[in-house]
């Protein structure tokens, strides 16, 4: 998901440049400021501690970008583009390395398992918004 400060930012077409040029396939999209509803949902495994309600008051903030992104290895490879939580941690050349300066501003979130990759999609897309195919690449990307 590219975060309300991404897209206030103007970053969004950048970020899923570096997610295409990284070999991966964009799946599913949409644009829009998420309910609070949908918010509580996504951040459900924080809840009761004490920066949910900012989590849930800062994704709903302003539009964001959901993404489903598939390919080999997605998840931990996402991770890695992303970089590290932290921005003041990230690695040059991450998302968050070279756009974030602060925790709560890190401008991008990715799920942390196959299982929250799993739940956070339901949460966001139907199984029609979802789509199938390969590109045109992929017999170069994987051995």
């Amino acid at each position: 998901m590219i975060k309300p400060d991404g897209v206030q930012r103007g970053l969004v077409g950048k970020i899923i440049q570096r997610i295409e040029e990284k070999g991966f396939k964009i799946t599913a999209m949409k644009m829009g400021v998420i309910s609070a509803e949908k918010a509580r949902e996504h951040y459900a495994e924080h809840a009761g501690k004490k920066f949910y309600q900012v989590l849930v008051d800062f994704i709903t903030s302003g539009p964001s970008v959901s993404l489903v992104v598939e390919g080999r290895g997605a998840v931990a490879a996402m991770r890695r583009v992303n970089g590290a939580t932290n921005p003041a941690e990230a690695a040059p050349g991450t998302i968050r390395g070279d756009y974030g300066l602060e925790t709560g501003r890190n401008v991008v979130h990715g799920s942390d398992s196959t299982a929250s990759a799993e739940r956070e999609i339901a949460i966001h897309f139907s199984q029609a918004e979802l789509s199938s195919y390969q590109r045109i690449d992929e017999a170069w990307l994987y051995e």
